[in-house]
């Protein structure tokens, strides 16, 4: 496109801040005339301090926003997505969707297929897939000298997000948020899971409630079958120490390698081992200069979004990768619901 590439915002919280302060870092604003439009939030406050910081200008409503723009961030809680992004799409802008996509399996079914029947440039907030951590993890699974992958241990905790600097007092909230920790917080997991080592075939899983929040689970441990014949553990927690922000550890056992993630889920370390007893660790600089060609130069995602929408060409990750992360985690809500009963994976 060649006018300028007007950018809105609906949402004006911690994660729609998150995504302003990357465009800006990306550079795609200036190579490709990106022009900050309007932004709306039902926090007016909220609001006039994001446009404030970002160059944004504030609307007096949803339509205000979509109206004025060309590409928009749908960043607000979880209920409201599929309304928002199906009038982004009845306008015919491109849209990124923060993560979940909605509450339930069957309302992210329905906006997976608006946005591909309407043909627009859309993105999902499943930012993890543009991780040199993970990236460079995946480069070491792909390796035929590491063989087959057996199992994958994946644990990833963090203290409740309605306190501390998250103060996402709506993640209590049932009817906002859908359910807890797993939808919430580990679809990030289970597309890595995917991204990692495959598709899921079959889950089990059980679900607890500490913090008595109706609906909201704050522990979630799963048993997974890959259909490679693998199998996993991912084991998901939001408690109250606060001490201990989002902190992931993931173990990829390999016929003949073992690859090890911890500490920062963009700069590693990355560590492995293989079968001759030979060992590797890379981490901030030196694993950026190993994995940012994986990326074709580019770990920003924002970037990718905005390039991707000014070339008409399909962004990534996508509605329809999201979906099928939202697959697995609806097999496992199943199964806990069901004492653990092993539960296929749809689709």
């Amino acid at each position: 496109m060649s006018d300028p590439l007007r950018i809105g915002f609906l949402g004006a919280g911690l994660i729609a801040t998150y995504h302003s302060k990357s465009l800006r870092r990306s550079g795609a604003e200036a190579a490709h005339g990106v022009v900050r439009a309007g932004v709306y939030d039902v926090d007016p406050a909220r609001a006039a301090a994001f446009a404030a910081a970002s160059g944004h200008h504030v609307c007096a409503s949803e339509e205000e926003v979509l109206d004025g723009c060309d590409a928009v961030y749908v960043c607000t809680w979880t209920s409201e997505h599929p309304r928002q992004v199906a009038a982004a799409v009845e306008r015919g802008l491109a849209v990124f969707c923060e993560k979940p996509l909605a509450v339930d399996l069957a309302l992210a079914e329905r906006m997976t297929e608006q946005v591909a029947v309407a043909g627009v440039t859309n993105q999902v907030g499943l930012v993890l897939r543009r991780s040199l951590a993970y990236q460079w993890a995946k480069h070491l699974v792909d390796d035929p000298a590491a063989g087959r992958v057996m199992s994958v241990v994946f644990r990833d905790d963090q203290f409740i997000p309605i306190q501390g600097h998250y103060a996402s007092t709506w993640r209590a909230d049932r009817r906002l948020v859908g359910a807890g920790t797993l939808i919430e917080h580990s679809i990030h997991d289970v597309d890595m899971l995917r991204f990692l080592v495959g598709d899921i075939a079959r889950v089990s899983a059980n679900t607890a409630n500490f913090h008595g929040h109706d609906g909201i689970e704050d522990v979630a441990c799963a048993t997974v079958g890959f259909r490679s014949g693998a199998v996993g553990t991912l084991t998901s927690v939001w408690h109250d120490n606060l001490a201990r922000p989002s902190l992931r550890r993931v173990e990829v056992f390999c016929e003949r390698r073992h690859v090890v993630i911890e500490g920062d889920d963009w700069y590693g370390p990355v560590s492995w081992t293989d079968t001759d007893g030979t060992t590797g660790r890379l981490e901030g600089d030196a694993l950026e200069a190993a994995a940012l060609p994986l990326l074709d130069g580019s770990m920003n995602p924002d970037g990718e979004f905005v390039r991707a929408v000014v070339a008409g060409t399909p962004a990534h990750p996508d509605l329809a990768t999201a979906l099928r992360a939202h697959r697995v985690v609806d097999a496992m809500y199943r199964s806990a619901a069901a004492d653990g009963t092993v539960v296929h994976v749809d689709g």
